[in-house]
């Protein structure tokens, strides 16, 4: 298949709303996924929206590896499509967690979240999938999901303090949390390029 050029922040197709897939088992739906499975290997990423490989499609893809995991609540999600996918907080629980994305590269902050959600979507098959997620899963499908609404981690940031270098914020986290005592931050590891 094909690598994609990876949209990045200031590109009109990262501010719109998605289209709706009308037809999600379209030749040229799956040779949309298959190129996006392609350009996300390439990227070493863990999750890419349609919108991120210029194509305003409501399509997502994304994986979470088993070092993201941590073996109780949150098992390893292998690769799952996403086609016109909806997401549902299953409550208002929220939590603070570094973020870094492929269409803002070299960068990354930190974006509150819902902790529990549920979402639903249509497979290249046709068929209706639904899933709940907690802790990173759930943040990983809201971060991808985001792009489909014209939405990038860094405007659902509360404190623009907390946005940087990726390198220079990967040194400074701890210290930087210190800072906001009354912030509850997530446990995430490092920052993964979504």
């Amino acid at each position: 298949m094909a690598i994609l050029k990876i949209a990045r922040m200031g590109h009109p197709v990262l501010s719109q709303r998605a289209e709706e897939v009308r037809d999600p088992t379209s030749f040229d739906t799956a040779v949309l996924v298959n190129n996006m499975i392609d350009t996300l290997a390439d990227s070493g990423g863990i999750g890419l929206a349609a919108p991120q490989v210029h194509e305003s499609k409501r399509i997502v893809i994304f994986f979470v590896p088993e070092a993201r995991s941590d073996g109780d609540d949150e098992a390893p999600q292998e690769l799952t499509v996403m086609v016109n996918p909806v997401i549902e907080p299953l409550d208002e629980d929220q939590e603070v967690g570094w973020e870094a994305c492929l269409s803002v590269p070299g960068l990354m902050g930190a974006v509150p979240r819902y902790t529990n959600i549920r979402y639903s979507w249509t497979g290249l098959d046709g068929k209706a999938h639904s899933r709940e997620a907690q802790g990173f899963h759930a943040r990983v499908v809201q971060h991808e999901c985001d792009h489909l609404d014209g939405v990038l981690y860094p405007m659902r940031m509360e404190d623009m303090s907390l946005f940087g270098f990726t390198e220079e914020t990967n040194q400074n986290r701890d210290l930087l949390a210190q800072a906001r005592p009354d912030e509850e931050f997530g446990d995430d590891e490092d920052d993964d390029e979504r």
